[in-house]
């Protein structure tokens, strides 16, 4: 899977920031024995609300981190043996290009409108209407896509933990009835991708 890919993977499966998965470092990641995982904390400097964020990771966004060790000593996501500095670039514009050709081709219909002009934060979007299309409530939802709480701690406990992982989990189990596409909902129009 190319980098781009890797990265879109994970912030659907994640609700980062581009910024948040640019710099994702491994001396971030914290062990959870009791729970035979990890998690990440990403310090309050990389955070758009400048709290620290607390990070879980249901099985596939662990999937694309397990498939990243060893490529980079500091940084998780590298292309060439160098960290990536951006998502939205002329390969993300390419690809998006390619996508809307093969959706035409392969679905025999024009591709949606909103499709051609997906961003790369629609995907933090998608993640967050993701978990409450698999019923996550609210206050789950806020601390699972990083957004700012009165209440929030980073100190948790096991317990804890697999419940936020067991929340972000139920976004790997949605499926629709009439196509197993994954759709991307953008602030301006409903994309459907292939």
């Amino acid at each position: 899977m190319n980098h781009l890919a890797t990265m879109a993977l994970f912030k659907v499966n994640t609700g980062f920031r581009e910024r948040e998965v640019v710099n994702l470092r491994w001396m971030w990641e914290v062990p959870v024995p009791d729970l035979d995982t990890s998690v990440f904390v990403v310090p309050r400097a990389f955070v758009r609300n400048g709290l620290d964020r607390f990070v879980v990771l249901n099985r596939v966004a662990k999937s694309v981190i397990d498939g990243c060790r060893g490529e980079h000593p500091d940084f998780v996501f590298t292309r060439q043996g160098k960290p990536i500095t951006r998502i939205y670039n002329s390969g993300w514009k390419a690809a998006r290009r390619r996508a809307s050709k093969r959706y035409a081709n392969e679905l025999g219909r024009p591709c949606p409108r909103g499709f051609h002009a997906i961003r790369v934060h629609d995907l933090k979007h998608t993640y967050g209407h993701r978990l409450r299309a698999a019923g996550v409530g609210f206050e789950d939802r806020k601390l699972l896509l990083g957004h700012k709480a009165g209440h929030v701690t980073m100190h948790y406990s096991a317990p804890e933990i697999g419940a936020l992982i067991e929340a972000s989990e139920k976004v790997c189990g949605l499926g629709s009835r009439k196509t197993h596409a994954l759709s991307i909902v953008g602030t301006r129009a409903v994309i459907a991708s292939a």
